[in-house]
């Protein structure tokens, strides 16, 4: 009885999660940058060949237009590094103009700087340069203003999503934001517990701000839980140093200040990067192997009839779970969902044709369906069974931060693979070596680094560890 009340508590509970989950805005945020940047280049190009009309009488006159097309490439450059394009512009109509004005200005400086030195200034009308720029700085606040309007009646003013947690800390009336109980869905940040991250991952999932209201004494835990989970996360809380916090935060409207204790790992351009690369890598490589992956796939089914796919839930970003794909090289009758039991070497589960796709590695190819899913990534820290032990301990057990490589999406490689750090975890140094690895990695990430990491996968394919 207790057991058909305990499933039925999770059913609800995991129910009532799926309702809380918030949508995701970051496509929206942007397609609202790709429209401003492309409507911004339009106006400053019309700024000044109306500039030109009305001082030289010539529409679109050549020298004007020189000018505007010299502005134009300082102007995104800028805007891009102050912010005119980013969530406080389009949240705050007003400091998306002070902006956008800012880099306006600077923009006419440097341009004006550089033809002093190259002495051609004297090929430009001051005036149809100067009344080009004073047009451009209307348009400019005039579309900030529309785009408010836009975003207020289309979207409901809401362009990012915030959340506030009350886990039995201060009052927080955060305006704006949606505010759960720990409570209500059991979330115990000193938990270890996959099934309560998971949970917790999924109220996590596509927050841009996170608030945490608890005890004292339960601030650390949730620290290194946003820490974990790889968003911007705050604390209601006393200057703490003990919680590692990178800044704090005034409320002045309700008379609070936070810790900030997290921030995510990758910015927005860093994210759109990773991900890009990730479309390609995959999108090429399922393309180019897709004989070898028919004929894996033909040999698996032609020696015991038994299904060509193992799939296997895995935690992802942010400890959630999902369904991870990989080639069944196990015999259909001693699978082993969990991962239980670590596989060894002349291990009796293996088939014959499951032994040369795990020494090959090519029994991990299906995951490439898992990176355009965006479930995973080609390069990232990779995902454990949920019973994978060490010395008989869970991965958790050995070392908390173990949770902290969760931040980013896992990979088909990563930096611990390519050092060797890979096959089975018999001792606790074989889990350690290799959440140093992937912890160095998630602090030190580049697009680079993800690229010289793929190349050396090739060499380590074949690997002693790999049964």
């Amino acid at each position: 009885m207790n057991r058909v009340t305990s499933q039925l508590l999770d059913a609800i509970r995991h129910e009532s999660v799926d309702r809380k989950i918030a949508p995701s805005l970051e496509r929206r945020r942007l397609r609202a940058y790709m429209l401003l940047m492309l409507i911004d280049g339009a106006l400053l190009n019309l700024s000044f060949a109306l500039a030109a009309l009305i001082w030289e009488g010539r529409w679109w006159e050549t020298n004007a237009m020189v000018a505007a097309q010299a502005m134009l490439p300082v102007y995104f450059t800028i805007a891009l590094y102050n912010g005119t394009y980013g969530i406080g512009a389009l949240n705050d109509w007003l400091l998306g103009v002070r902006k956008a004005l800012t880099a306006l200005v600077i923009t006419a400086a440097l341009v004006n700087f550089l033809a002093f030195y190259t002495k051609s200034n004297e090929d430009f009308s001051r005036a149809a340069v100067t009344l080009g720029m004073l047009f451009t700085a209307v348009l400019l606040v005039a579309l900030r203003r529309v785009m408010a309007m836009v975003i207020a009646r289309r979207w409901g003013g809401r362009v990012s999503n915030h959340l506030v947690i009350d886990d039995g800390g201060p009052s927080f009336a955060y305006a704006g934001a949606e505010t759960i109980s720990a409570r209500e869905f059991s979330l115990d940040p000193a938990s270890h517990d996959p099934f309560m991250l998971d949970r917790l991952g999924k109220l996590l999932r596509n927050q841009d701000h996170v608030v945490v209201s608890c005890p004292q004494e339960r601030r650390g835990e949730w620290a290194f839980l946003l820490k974990c989970a790889g968003v911007y996360g705050e604390i209601v809380s006393e200057p703490a140093h003990s919680l590692g916090a990178v800044g704090v935060h005034r409320y002045d409207d309700i008379g609070r200040t936070t810790l900030v204790v997290s921030t995510g790992p990758l910015a927005l351009r860093a994210r759109i990067l990773k991900r890009g690369f990730d479309l390609v890598v995959a999108s090429a490589a399922l393309v180019l192997l897709s004989p070898l992956l028919l004929l894996v796939a033909l040999l698996i089914k032609l020696e015991d009839g038994g299904p060509v796919l193992f799939v296997q839930r895995r935690l992802g970003r942010g400890n959630q779970f999902f369904e991870m794909y990989k080639f069944r090289s196990m015999r259909p009758e001693k699978l082993d969902p969990n991962g239980e039991r670590s596989t060894a070497r002349d291990d009796d589960r293996i088939t014959r044709i499951g032994a040369f796709i795990r020494r090959t590695s090519i029994d991990e190819l299906p995951q490439i369906l898992n990176v355009l899913k965006g479930e995973m990534s080609i390069v990232g820290p990779r995902p454990h069974a949920l019973g994978s032990r060490a010395n008989n301990k869970y991965f958790w057990d050995i070392d908390r931060k173990y949770w902290q490589r969760r931040c980013l999406k896992p990979g088909l490689t990563g930096l611990a693979q390519v050092r060797g750090h890979r096959g089975a975890t018999e001792q606790e140094k074989d889990l350690t070596d290799r959440l140093q690895s992937d912890l160095e990695y998630i602090s030190g990430w580049s697009l680079r680094r993800d690229i010289g990491i793929m190349l050396r996968t090739v060499m380590v394919l074949c690997h002693r560890n790999a049964y």
